[in-house]
């Protein structure tokens, strides 16, 4: 989840309060965000820096770093986490967002040109008009920008922010998409002209935007944002113009968010305005912007409008286990900034009328505003009587609950295999795609496994379709643990499936690996009988039964490995691993393994 960097006595001043770090916390934990550190300015940069740590002086700043859920972008500064809390505690109410009265005729325009369909089809925009900025909130603004790139705009790909001071600027605008050699302005922090292809090799050795070049630089052509003298406002998703950087003098910004994905481009537009709207000489309210496309279509945004939901009473009385009344239930909304009140109908079965502002897009479903009621009500206010008996959430009445059937049968496999003498691990369903085929003399077919598209790095390049990478690295890791080492694990695997919603699914593997100089067939095979006994598959006689054949799998030595057959079908392998695999791991002593399918018992 995100984490967000606050100083302390800045955040203190917009909640009007001054807390300990223990009501701090406390404070948080009601609201379902979590502080996570408490550190200094100095010491951050120490830490990056790699220095040694020093007594934090009395002068020196202290920073709260708090972690937020991530789908709650309003919450990714100081200004929404003050606003929040506030409104949580009571301080205040919640605040209600208005589009600017503005006649057709005077609203600044955005028009649209048909090209930019290629490369970043959607721009939306608005104006914050008399805003006030100090050193304090500047920094704000400018680090909401950063902390949305990288979140809900994915990096740029989905959405990029450009910022800039209006009276600097003439209306109306026009977004293009234009040959790079054709686009010329001095870019931020610069004081040169470029061209925005020589741009391009400019910024591959800026260690902050060489990450986001990939973006376009193989297009035809450019998004740029002009004004009506043709200057230049900002080439998204790279940098935006000097010309137009905003300043702590400046009063009027306009706000344009171009994008790939255009619901995701309103929320982040509405985020900044909303966020920052507090700060405008006319609190609360936003200058709209009309976006023209070529084609005549026109939009005003942005869209603060207020949607309901109507959620049932039972439903959230029934999801959360307490018994509650509307009165309570709505009170507890509007503490989490959502306006509810009691439908007309008036007795306790009736519905919630939920109104959604255009700060919580998080709010899709009424389980969402059901999550909201138990975080007002608190967690720790929900008596163990009521999770213990449960409630059926449709019909609010009390319910017996117990694990599903397939986490009961991992539960008693697990409990079987430690009673065997091995340990469980757990490793990542994430590895690398050497890991996953070559390391255990597997060719990947493109028949199995699912690939992450721009893994983060090079150990999440595929979803594992085996459990075997994972423990003959967790032995690899530990050469120095007495011998013999004997680990298992119970996890799942993710396989192409074209019969699946997804495309892909998830299956139950049990996997056990004994590494030691006696590390014969027999043993494992032994472990195969135990677990087949207890699951209760051990006549010869019954035709549900399961048996051994000999295979040739290219990770087993030949001759000594065996599939797991049950009901006609392959459900696991067996056998001692190849030299060649555990020369891959360096793993010098040999290994017996097996991985056998437990989702096909149930």
């Amino acid at each position: 989840m995100p984490t967000i960097s606050v100083g302390r006595d800045r955040l203190f001043a917009a909640l009007g309060k001054t807390y300990t770090q223990e009501e701090f916390e406390d404070l948080c934990f009601r609201f379902g965000i979590e502080l996570d550190d408490v550190t200094t300015e100095k010491a951050i940069i120490r830490k990056e820096k790699h220095l040694e740590e020093e007594e934090t002086g009395e002068d020196e700043e202290v920073i709260y770093k708090i972690e937020i859920p991530a789908n709650r972008y309003d919450l990714l500064c100081l200004e929404g986490i003050a606003q929040a809390l506030r409104i949580f505690s009571g301080q205040q109410e919640m605040p209600k967002y208005n589009v600017a009265n503005i006649s057709r005729e005077s609203i600044i325009k955005m028009h649209v040109k048909p090209e930019t369909v290629s490369i970043r089809p959607y721009v939306v925009c608005a104006v914050l008009r008399g805003i006030t900025f100090d050193e304090g909130s500047y920094n704000s603004f400018i680090d909401l920008q950063d902390k949305l790139h990288q979140n809900i705009c994915r990096r740029r790909t989905l959405v990029a922010i450009g910022t800039h001071d209006l009276d600097t600027l003439h209306g109306p605008f026009t977004y293009e998409a234009l040959p790079p050699s054709s686009i010329n302005f001095v870019p931020l922090k610069q004081v040169n002209n470029f061209r925005a292809d020589e741009l391009m090799e400019f910024y591959k050795s800026d260690l902050k935007l060489k990450k986001f070049l990939h973006i376009i630089e193989s297009s035809p052509v450019f998004p740029v944002i002009y004004d009506s003298n043709r200057t230049v406002l900002s080439l998204p998703p790279i940098i935006n113009s000097a010309h137009s950087a905003i300043t702590l003098k400046t009063k009027n910004v306009f706000i344009e968010c171009t994008a790939t994905d255009l619901t995701k481009a309103k929320i982040v537009l509405n985020t900044m305005v909303t966020t920052f709207s507090e700060q405008c000489e006319r609190k609360f309210e936003i200058e709209p912007v009309e976006v023209i496309y070529s084609d005549g279509k026109s939009y005003i945004c942005p869209d603060l409008s207020v949607y309901s939901m109507e959620v049932s009473l039972s439903y959230i009385t029934g999801a959360i286990g307490v018994p509650l009344d509307a009165v309570k239930v709505t009170s507890l909304l509007n503490r989490m900034q959502l306006s509810a009140v009691q439908s007309v109908s008036g007795d306790d079965s009736s519905d919630i009328t939920v109104s959604v502002p255009p700060t919580r897009s998080d709010v899709l479903h009424p389980c969402d505003v059901m999550e909201d009621v138990a975080i007002a009500y608190g967690y720790n206010n929900i008596k163990d009587i009521a999770i213990a008996k449960g409630y059926n959430i449709s019909k609010g009445r009390a319910v017996s609950l117990r694990p599903l059937p397939l986490e009961e049968f991992s539960h008693l496999v697990r409990l079987e295999m430690a009673m065997c003498g091995f340990t469980e691990v757990l490793s990542f369903i994430l590895c690398s795609h050497n890991d996953n085929f070559a390391m255990l003399n597997h060719e990947d077919d493109g028949s199995t496994a699912v690939i992450i598209e721009n893994p983060r790095s090079s150990e999440n390049e595929t979803a594992r379709t085996s459990l075997m990478s994972g423990l003959l690295k967790t032995v690899g890791q530990n050469k120095a643990h007495p011998k013999p080492i004997k680990i298992f694990e119970v996890g799942d695997v993710v396989l192409l499936d074209e019969t699946g919603d997804v495309g892909a699914t998830n299956r139950r593997q049990l996997a056990a690996l004994y590494c030691g100089a006696t590390a014969g067939y027999e043993i494992i095979h032994g472990l195969v009988e135990r677990i087949m006994e207890v699951i209760g598959l051990v006549s010869p006689n019954d035709n549900t039964t399961y048996y051994l054949k000999p295979s040739n799998e290219p990770e087993f030595l030949r001759g000594t490995q065996a599939s797991i057959i049950y009901k006609g079908k392959q459900i696991g392998t067996s056998g001692i691993v190849h030299p060649e695999v555990l020369n891959k791991c360096d793993i010098p002593e040999p290994c017996s393994y097996f991985e056998l399918n437990i989702q096909c018992f149930l």
